[in-house]
């Protein structure tokens, strides 16, 4: 494609979408730079990927055409002071950070610049991801398609209104960590009916990833879909009937609004 694409930070999250872009041949490793300040993690990404690396983050962003400002919120302030004077009018800047508008972005940077908020998750890692994007007024539909296209090597994406990214934050960006407590409190259920640890994860994950991909696949309704399994007198709709009886939902919606609460405060 010829594109060039520049990461600053090779964090978990900055090295999946790295591995996803690369193995969807995309951009091939002398496409792709990674700025980090640990010498440590560049050579690991550089062993592992063979991509560029460095650890001053203006060169990264000088030799790219697509960056992605892959650090934690509380540094990018100082990123983007450090670069500002680097990047041009022409690059497409993507950002992963909740609760950093576009406005407050623009703001930073000092002038009108190609930006595109996002919010990955985790299971990029595995080519799984789900990820909002926001792009700025600056930004073409074919250059928003382009990132979207780049960006497929390892996520699901979906364009949407920038008041929704915290929504996003909620729903997929943070979720994940909810997703694993159920399947940790369900393996450890089996555990105590006598399965064996390593082989209760493996029941409980199969069957948390089935059942999502019912609710993809199939178009019908999640709830539909959970009467399915409960048969008139069965043992499901007696463990349904714990699960309303200790608040299961009430508490799923109480930490996502907890959590917008904090991605609108950041």
């Amino acid at each position: 494609m010829g594109k060039k694409i520049g990461f600053i930070g090779c964090g978990n999250m900055g090295g999946a979408m790295m591995q996803g872009i690369l193995d969807s041949g995309k951009c091939t490793p002398q496409e792709m730079i990674t700025s980090d300040r640990s010498e440590a993690a560049l050579a690991a990404k550089k062993e592992a990927l063979g991509i560029l690396t460095t650890t001053d983050n203006r060169e990264a962003a000088a030799f790219c055409d697509i960056l992605f400002l892959a650090v934690k919120p509380q540094f990018y302030e100082s990123v983007i002071e450090e670069i500002k004077d680097t990047v041009k009018e022409d690059q497409i800047i993507v950002t992963i950070a909740p609760g950093k508008t576009l406005a407050w972005l623009k703001e930073k940077f000092g002038r009108e610049l190609k930006i595109i908020r996002t919010m990955p998750n985790t299971p990029a890692m595995v080519k799984e991801g789900m990820m909002g994007m926001c792009p700025n007024e600056n930004v073409t539909e074919e250059e928003v398609a382009l990132v979207r296209d780049i960006c497929d090597g390892f996520s699901e994406t979906e364009v949407i209104p920038e008041h929704l990214m915290d929504v996003v934050t909620a729903v997929s960006g943070s979720s994940p960590a909810y997703v694993f407590m159920f399947i940790e409190a369900m393996a450890d259920a089996a555990v105590a009916g006598g399965m064996p640890r390593a082989q209760a994860y493996k029941f409980a994950a199969q069957a948390v990833m089935g059942s999502a991909k019912m609710v993809l696949e199939t178009g019908r309704h999640p709830g539909d879909l959970k009467d399915m399994v409960c048969s008139p007198a069965g043992t499901t709709i007696q463990a349904v009937r714990v699960l309303e009886e200790k608040g299961m939902r009430s508490a799923v919606i109480e930490a996502m609004m907890k959590c917008l609460d904090i991605s609108r405060s950041l």
